[in-house]
């Protein structure tokens, strides 16, 4: 078994690149999905989020408004940090359980983690190797503007992580999305290729 951390910036397009990934064979780990799981309505996360922030924060149907949280968590690094304490441990806790019911069933498998904060929340240690997504900062802005965002709040998320280079001069392997689709996955199936020899923890 070989576990990959992935990561990038905001916007450089690291869940295309985590299907890909997919697409090829390996068992892919998306710690935004498990960090939405956790709080679900009535969890004890959902409970320890409501009891810090208020009830101004959730929706009708009683889940998180996470785009309200994710509005205040990038404008204050006070209410960032207390809401990762509530939401991280259980989330490594859930990875875990994941990681060993792959590791259980299939001893060669290759585990791609898309972890937003690896290097920020330094998750290095726990991964065998990294890869990094990389994109211009104009590529930035245009994705997270496609999305909805405007530039002083896309500009804000950019800020709140690591800079992207960073990232990149620690990286085992660099993956440039701004080109074409074909252009990332051509360079997905190289690192792929690389990540299915044999490799132990702590080996180069």
């Amino acid at each position: 078994m070989i576990v990959v951390g992935l990561t990038g910036g905001v916007g450089t397009g690291k869940s295309t690149v985590a299907g890909m990934f997919r697409e090829l064979g390996a068992y892919t780990v998306d710690w935004d999905e498990l960090a939405r799981d956790v709080v679900r309505p009535d969890t004890e996360a959902w409970q320890e989020v409501v009891e810090c922030f208020g009830e101004d924060f959730l929706n009708e149907d009683l889940t998180l408004n996470r785009q309200k949280l994710a509005e205040a968590v990038f404008a204050d690094d006070e209410i960032r940090g207390r809401l990762n304490r509530i939401v991280h441990p259980r989330v490594v806790k859930e990875d875990q359980r994941i990681t060993e019911e792959i590791s259980s069933r299939d001893a060669d498998a290759i585990i791609v983690k898309d972890i937003p904060l690896l290097y920020e929340a330094d998750l290095t240690i726990v991964v065998d190797k990294t890869v990094v997504v990389r994109a211009s900062e104009q590529t930035q802005l245009r994705r997270l503007q496609e999305r909805g965002m405007n530039p002083a709040d896309a500009r804000r998320r950019m800020r709140s992580q690591l800079p992207l280079e960073e990232k990149v001069k620690t990286a085992d392997f660099v993956i440039d999305n701004d080109g074409s689709p074909e252009e990332t996955r051509r360079q997905v199936e190289r690192v792929y290729s690389s990540l299915r020899r044999p490799v132990h923890r702590g080996q180069p």
